[in-house]
């Protein structure tokens, strides 16, 4: 899944692509690079993020999405847990609904999912980007992981979600300690119970930075690391950036996976 965040503030490549012309061809050229589906966001999730208007949101979103449909042969996402923003997203051509709340934030959400017949990614976060995090706490991170998304599943077959719509996402820097993001790639199999593909996103987050001392256009690497290690464990989509480099790290790793008899 390759990052397009159409956006002025986001942590790593904020305004980057925030021309529709510069945001298309970045899309083009992630596909061209390997990308499975291309995930459009209008509006920074940075810890510390301040809110987005609905309207400012669909401006950036819709015009790019409108113009990739026409040009893409893969699935577009959007990333929103606003349901009129995700409503128009999927008229102007998206698949897939990418909701960090997990159908919480906007509780028509998942009546839009259930109308349209869309995937829908449910993530798990503590708190809202502005405040996440401000000391979050877990007495055991993996657990509460599985619950709330568990507790977000129930919500999405209420309004008649198919389990086969739905990819599940542990929230890697939302709300999470330090330690939080290590356990959940080296325990990422305790997600296995809810029986849905397993979405992470480590890209150029702060954990990464931390460990290394880089800023966020230096860690490369250490998403790569991090990206090899959370299929191993059991990822089936990663969420990145760094579309060509990173799709050559999939490509390694899933060859010495499907080696492994261990794996199978």
């Amino acid at each position: 899944m390759g990052i397009l965040n159409v956006t002025p503030d986001s942590f790593s490549d904020g305004g980057q692509y925030a021309n529709i012309h510069r945001a298309v061809d970045r899309a083009l050229e992630m596909a061209e690079q390997g990308a499975d589906i291309i995930d459009v966001g209008g509006e920074s999730t940075r810890p510390g993020a301040e809110k987005v208007s609905e309207a400012d949101e669909l401006n950036r979103v819709v015009p790019v999405i409108e113009a990739l449909s026409e040009q893409l042969n893969i699935p577009i996402s959007v990333d929103t847990y606003k349901s009129h923003v995700a409503e128009r997203a999927l008229e102007a051509g998206a698949k897939i609904v990418n909701d960090i709340s997990g159908l919480r934030f906007d509780k028509r959400m998942a009546k839009v999912v259930a109308a349209k017949g869309a995937g829908v990614v449910l993530m798990h976060i503590k708190g809202e980007p502005r405040n996440m995090q401000q000391n979050p706490h877990y007495d055991d991170v993996m657990n509460e992981i599985v619950q709330y998304l568990d507790e977000s599943k129930k919500i999405a077959f209420k309004e008649g979600i198919s389990n086969r719509q739905i990819v599940i996402d542990p929230g890697i820097g939302f709300g999470k300690r330090l330690q939080d993001n290590f356990t959940i790639i080296r325990e990422l199999d305790k997600l296995f119970v809810l029986s849905n593909p397993i979405l992470v996103g480590p890209s150029r987050k702060s954990f990464i930075g931390n460990v290394l001392e880089l800023p966020a256009n230096e860690r490369l690497e250490g998403t790569a690391a991090a990206v090899a290690l959370s299929i191993q464990n059991g990822a089936q989509i990663v969420r990145v950036h760094d579309v060509k480099e990173i799709k050559r790290v999939v490509k390694i790793t899933d060859a010495i996976l499907k080696n492994d008899k261990r794996w199978d």
